[in-house]
C-alpha cells in the first residue's frame, strides 16, 4: 500500500491532521506524520520510504528527493510551490501539485485587513483615510486576486486588473476594469495588490519603473512573495515619495532600514500569515489528501505544476 507522509515544520491544525489521516486510511493507505522537525536530515530520514508527500512551506530540494527513491507525488498544501525543486522532480518522474484556491479567502481578507489597518494609521487615534472611492489595482487575477476584488467591491473601491493569462471577458464580468499593461495598472491605482508567483520572469519585477507611476498616496500590498520586489527600488520609492506606503505579510530583507527611517509608512506581519487561518489550514490539507488518493486511484493529475 502507498505510504503518505505529512512533513511540516509549521504543523497543520490538529483537526486537519485528523481529517487528512482519515482520508488516507479510508483509501487503504499508510499514514505517517513528521511535524516541527529541526533539520533536513530528519526530513530525509522520514521520506525514505514514502510514496507520497504533503508539505506546506517546507523545502523539498534535490537532496530530499534523492533520499526518497519510492516518492511518486508531492503536494504543496497551498498555491505557491517555489519551495519545491521542480526540475529535479521532473527528472525523477515525481509529480508535483499545489492546491489552488484553498487559501484564497484567507489571503484576500488579510490583504484588505492590512490596507484598513495602515489607512487608519495603525489605529493610533489619529485621523486616517477610507478605502471607499480609492482605486485598487489587482496584479494577477487568479483565485486570490479575484477574491480580493470581490471583497474590495464591498468597500466601494474602484477596481482595475492586469493579467495577460486570463481572458478579458472573464475579468470584466466581475465588474473589474481590465488594463492592457502593468504600467497602466500602476498608473491608475492608488493601491496595488500583488498576486504574482516568484519565478524567473517575476523576481524583482516590481521595480521603480512601475512603482513610480503610482498616483499620490500610493500603497503597495504584497501577499505574494518577497522575491518579486526589487528592494533597492523599494527603498528608492520610500526616499523619494513621502506619500508611499508598503504592507506585506512577508517582510523584505531591508525591513530594518524601513522601520528605522519610515516607521509610519509600512506594516509587516511577524511571519508569512496569508494562509494562517483555521479554515484555510483545513481546506488545503484535505485538498492535498484527496488529490493524492485521486492520483493513485484514477491517475488524476489535474493540479500538476511540473508538466
Amino acid at each position: 500500500m502507498p505510504k503518505v507522509l505529512i512533513a511540516t515544520v509549521k504543523p497543520f491544525a490538529p483537526i486537519a491532521v485528523e481529517q487528512i489521516k482519515k482520508i488516507i486510511e479510508n483509501a487503504g493507505y499508510q499514514f505517517a506524520l513528521l511535524e516541527k522537525y529541526e533539520n533536513q536530515d530528519a526530513l530525509k530520514q522520514a521520506v525514505a520510504d514514502a510514496d507520497a508527500l504533503i508539505v506546506r512551506s517546507d523545502k523539498i530540494t534535490a537532496d530530499v528527493m534523492q533520499a526518497a527513491p519510492k516518492l511518486k507525488i508531492v503536494v504543496r498544501a497551498g498555491a505557491g510551490y517555489d519551495n519545491i525543486d521542480l526540475k529535479t522532480a521532473t527528472e525523477k518522474g515525481i509529480v508535483v501539485m499545489n492546491t489552488p484556491g484553498q487559501n484564497s479567502n484567507a489571503v484576500a481578507e488579510l490583504a484588505l485587513g492590512m490596507m484598513v489597518y495602515l489607512a487608519r494609521n495603525r489605529f493610533n487615534g489619529k485621523p486616517g483615510t477610507e478605502l471607499k472611492g480609492k482605486s485598487l489595482g489587482v496584479h494577477a487575477y487568479g483565485h486570490v486576486g479575484r477574491r480580493v476584488a470581490e471583497i474590495a467591491k464591498g468597500f466601494g473601491m474602484e477596481l482595475f486588473a492586469f493579467d495577460p493569462f486570463i481572458p478579458k471577458e472573464e475579468i470584466e464580468k466581475d465588474g473589474v476594469t481590465v488594463v492592457d499593461s502593468a504600467e497602466e495598472l500602476y498608473t491608475r491605482s492608488q493601491y496595488v495588490s500583488l498576486h504574482i508567483p516568484a519565478n524567473e520572469h517575476t523576481i524583482k519585477s516590481i521595480n521603480y519603473t512601475l512603482l513610480s507611476k503610482m498616483p499620490q498616496n500610493a500603497t503597495l500590498v504584497n501577499t505574494a512573495r518577497k522575491e518579486i520586489i526589487d528592494e533597492d527600488d523599494l527603498l528608492k520609492m520610500f526616499e523619494e515619495r513621502p506619500d508611499f506606503k508598503y504592507i506585506s505579510d512577508i517582510a523584505p530583507d531591508c525591513k530594518d532600514v524601513i522601520a528605522e527611517k519610515y516607521p509610519d509608512r509600512y506594516f509587516f506581519t511577524p511571519k508569512k500569515m496569508g494562509a494562517q487561518t483555521a479554515e484555510a489550514n483545513i481546506n488545503a490539507g484535505l485538498a492535498a489528501a484527496r488529490q493524492i488518493v485521486n492520483f493513485f486511484e484514477k491517475g488524476d493529475r489535474t493540479f500538476q505544476v511540473n508538466k
